[in-house]
């Protein structure tokens, strides 16, 4: 196993302490536990679709709602 060392501030360091006792483990387990917890609450997060990720942009472009709807848009298109 790796040793890896941090600081923390005092509050925290005694309520890493005291979850250790109440679960009767080392403050090293709380850690390994915590940081695992943390890790995989990330990887899970599902990716975004193109739409979520662009809805916050939809609307702020002006002209016409439907090109479809002014021929003028599709002369020489596909030429």
């Amino acid at each position: 196993m790796n040793t890896i060392s941090l600081k923390v501030p005092q509050t925290l360091a005694i309520r890493l302490e005291q979850a250790a006792r109440q679960r009767g483990i080392s403050k090293s387990a709380v850690i390994r536990d915590a940081l695992e917890g943390y890790l995989q609450a990330e990887t899970v997060v599902n990716p975004a679709s193109a739409l979520s990720r662009a809805a916050d942009l939809a609307g702020v472009l002006s002209g016409p709602e439907d090109l479809s709807v002014n021929p003028d848009y599709l002369r020489n298109f596909g030429r």
